[in-house]
Parts: structure tokens; C-alpha cells; sequence
């Protein structure tokens, strides 16, 4: 049985996968509409978000008419029981209810989502993430707490790390071994800011912070940290290639002398199509390679596989069916992190300066191996946010946990948990490999 029959079945013994929102964004205005108005079986019950005008903003979007706020648990599930949808200012209302089935945090932060997926992980809620912000920066450590838990937690189909992680499923059950995944990457300018992205954040209907962070490379990052962690993968010593290639289909010949058993990630720039994921596997298996090679493949030993294009919004809901029906995971990390994301300075930064986080001014994200980041102290880019500088620091140049006081946060918190909890495993890996 596949997922939209699944659903289709759940929709006709009236029994929908129930939902609540987090966030009232870009994102959650237009997941709560593709729930609402195409798939059967998920019901969405409620958006959370911190401005309730905007949460009722994103419910109108969706086609709701009648929402009225629930201020506690109880009150949402009699809501519920009623067939009405609601809106809460408090994610942790969606956690306190008896009827909500999954969780989807969409609001793209770190520490306000971190509170969100731990407390729904606690409550026994499967947990779906449009953000790969909070699963680049605590991932790891959620995903444990929900397998303790008895519960799914997940990145979404759609976005790049789960369309690859399923095209990397695809290539394993045809029996290849998948050597790179990664994305197909437009544009990339890691000095980018607010300013630069203001016009076509505008014209997107997007923030500039978005945008920027788009632009610069950190989204980029973050999402080829979760698709590391999801598949045991490294990055090359000095970070990913980022080639420039005709056709994405070059990359077979050109990871040739690149890859090895391992595993990495990596992106292409400016690559026709521009858009989506792309897998470079291995055969050695002389019928098939025969066989590729008449399905105009190539020679071999490598292959490349690619999907065109990565709709988060219109996918996610596969992901819901995926966590609440199958208890599978559309992406997850495997354990301990392979890779991480840390924060390096955009631009010269003076002593008694406070970092802006993501999609700001101060700083960009890039992906190192977890053994690097912990090695040598440095500091997650889904923490820079508050971060006062103790330095000068030089443009380009990591930052480090000393050279910054960082706010107290759940977030932080949580990171020294992930830190402490994997930190001999990942150093162990250094050592062998």
C-alpha cells in the first residue's frame, strides 16, 4: 500500500491523520492550503504562531472561514471534536492536545523550534520539518529523543535533503551504490545580505532575511548537513566542489576521480537544469552496466540520477502520511552527525558586535565535517543569532565558540546535550577514517 491510498482510505472511515501548524509564514500559509484543498485523510486542526492575526491570516488563505482561538489543550480538542479549526499563540497548546497526531514546524527558526519539536516529542507526536535550520543544528539529538519516544522525526519530502534521500533509496534498491547527492544550486554569492535580496524578496513575497540566506549559501549548507546526516555521507576536506558543469549528466565523469567508498555531498552550480537534486552511483555489475548503457546511461562505472525540480510545500503532505501511517521517515539522521554547519564571517567584524543569525549581515553558513566543528570549537550557524564578539574577526574567517559569548538558550542547551551525547563517536570517526 502507497501513501495516497493510505490516506484515501483513511479519509473514507473518517479518520484524518489530524495536523497542527507551526508558523504562519511563506511556508505554512501554503502547506495549510495544499492540506486543506487537495489531499484526503490529513485534517489540519490548528496553526500556532506568536501573532495570531498572522495565523488567521494564513487559515483565510487556506480556504478557513469560521477560526476562533484555543488557549489550552482541552479547549483545542473540544474544537476538534467539533470539526472547527483554531489558532493558538503557544505551540505548546498543539502539544497539550489529546488529538493531534502530527506536528509540522515550519517557521525556519532554531531555539522557538527547538522548544516546539522537543515538547511535541515528549507529548508522543510525530514531528515533520519545513526546517532544516533546527535539523542542521539539533537533529541528531531530536531524533533520538523521538526514537525514545516511540514517535517519527522528520525532514519533509520536497524539500532537497528528502528528494535526494529518496532518490539515494531509489539507486540502493536497483542495486548501485550512491557516491554523491546533492543539489542543483542557481545561484550562490555567500557575501549577500538584506540589502542585496530586498528587491527580490519583494517580488517573491518573502522576507530579505529568507532570501539572503538562500543566496549566501547557508540553506545550502544546512541542507547538505541533513542529507550527510541521513546517509553516513562526508564533504570533500576543503568543502564541496561546486562545479560548473554543462549538464548535470557530466558529473558522472566528472566525480570520477573524486569520490570514494564513503560517500559525500556536494552541489553544482549553474548546472543544467539548476534545479533539483542529483546522485552519482556506482555499478560493477556487468549486466547491469550493459543494461544502463542501453538505456543511454553511459559507460560507467558511475551514473548519474536526477529529479528536476523539489516542491516542499505540495510534498509535505506525503511526509505526514509516510510518519503517521507507515512510521517512516521521509528523511532523519542515522546517529551520531557526520557533518555540520558553522558560522563564518561575511563581512570584517569588530570586538563587542552582535551577530544577526541567519539571513543577516554578520555571517554565512558553511558544511564541515562534525569531527572539524567539534574539534576545533567551532561555532554553529543555528547559534550565531545573539552572539556577542569577544575579537576582531576577519572576513571569511570560522568562528569559534571562544570567540563569541553566546545567549542562553534551549537551543544552546540542547547543542552541548548533542555535543556530549555523540561527541566520542564523531572523534572516533576521525581516527579510522
Amino acid at each position: 500500500m502507497i501513501v495516497d491510498r493510505a490516506l484515501q482510505q483513511r479519509a473514507a472511515s473518517d479518520n484524518p491523520i489530524r495536523v497542527g501548524i507551526v508558523g504562519a509564514g511563506f511556508s505554512a500559509r501554503r502547506i495549510a492550503y495544499q492540506l486543506a484543498s487537495a489531499v484526503p485523510g490529513i485534517r489540519v486542526c490548528a496553526i500556532a504562531n506568536r501573532s495570531i492575526d498572522n495565523a488567521l491570516d494564513a487559515l483565510s488563505f487556506a480556504g478557513f472561514d469560521e477560526v476562533r482561538e484555543a488557549s489550552s489543550g482541552a479547549a483545542l480538542d473540544d474544537r476538534i471534536r467539533q470539526g472547527a479549526v483554531s489558532v493558538c499563540g503557544d505551540p505548546s497548546v498543539l502539544c497539550e492536545s489529546d488529538l493531534i497526531d502530527v506536528l509540522v514546524e515550519s517557521t525556519g527558526t532554531v531555539d522557538f523550534a527547538a522548544r516546539a519539536a522537543s515538547e511535541a516529542i515528549a507529548a508522543r507526536k510525530h514531528v515533520v520539518l519545513v526546517n532544516v535550520e533546527l535539523d542542521a543544528t539539533l537533529g541528531p539529538l531530536l531524533k533520538q529523543q523521538a526514537d525514545e519516544a516511540g514517535v517519527v522525526f522528520t525532514d519533509a519530502d520536497g524539500d532537497e535533503p528528502g528528494v535526494a534521500m529518496n532518490l539515494v533509496r531509489l539507486v540502493r534498491f536497483m542495486g548501485l551504490t550512491p557516491l554523491v547527492a546533492g543539489n542543483l544550486k542557481g545561484f550562490y554569492d555567500r557575501y549577500r545580505n538584506p540589502d542585496t535580496q530586498q528587491a527580490v524578496a519583494a517580488e517573491l513575497n518573502q522576507k530579505a532575511s529568507s532570501m539572503t540566506h538562500f543566496a549566501d549559501g547557508t540553506k545550502l549548507s544546512m541542507e547538505l548537513t541533513v542529507l550527510a546526516n541521513a546517509t553516513g555521507f562526508g564533504v570533500g576536506a576543503a568543502g564541496p566542489y561546486g562545479a560548473t558543469l554543462a549538464h548535470v549528466m557530466d558529473s558522472a565523469d566528472y566525480f570520477l576521480d573524486k569520490v570514494s567508498d564513503r560517500g559525500m555531498v556536494d552541489f553544482l552550480l549553474a548546472t543544467p537544469p539548476s534545479n533539483g537534486v542529483f546522485v552519482v552511483a556506482r555499478d560493477v555489475d556487468e549486466m547491469r552496466r550493459d543494461y544502463l548503457k542501453y538505456l543511454k546511461l553511459g559507460d560507467g562505472p558511475l551514473y548519474t540520477f536526477y529529479r528536476p525540480f523539489h516542491l516542499p510545500q505540495l510534498e509535505v503532505p506525503a511526509t505526514i502520511g509516510r510518519a503517521a501511517v507507515f512510521g517512516d521517515a521521509a528523511v532523519a539522521p542515522l546517529g551520531a552527525p557526520v557533518c555540520d554547519t558553522i558560522a563564518c564571517a561575511k563581512r570584517p567584524l569588530k570586538r563587542g558586535e552582535t551577530l544577526d543569525g541567519i539571513g543577516g549581515y554578520s555571517c554565512y553558513g558553511m558544511i564541515v565535517d562534525s569531527a572539524t566543528s567539534l574539534s576545533q570549537g567551532l561555532l554553529p550557524m543555528g547559534l550565531s543569532a545573539g552572539c556577542k564578539v569577544r575579537r576582531d574577526i576577519g572576513i571569511d574567517e570560522r568562528i569559534g565558540y571562544s570567540d563569541v559569548e553566546i545567549p542562553s538558550s534551549l537551543a544552546s542547551t540542547l547543542r552541548r546535550q548533542q555535543d556530549d551525547m555523540f561527541r566520542e563517536s564523531i572523534l572516533r570517526s576521525k581516527e579510522s577514517g
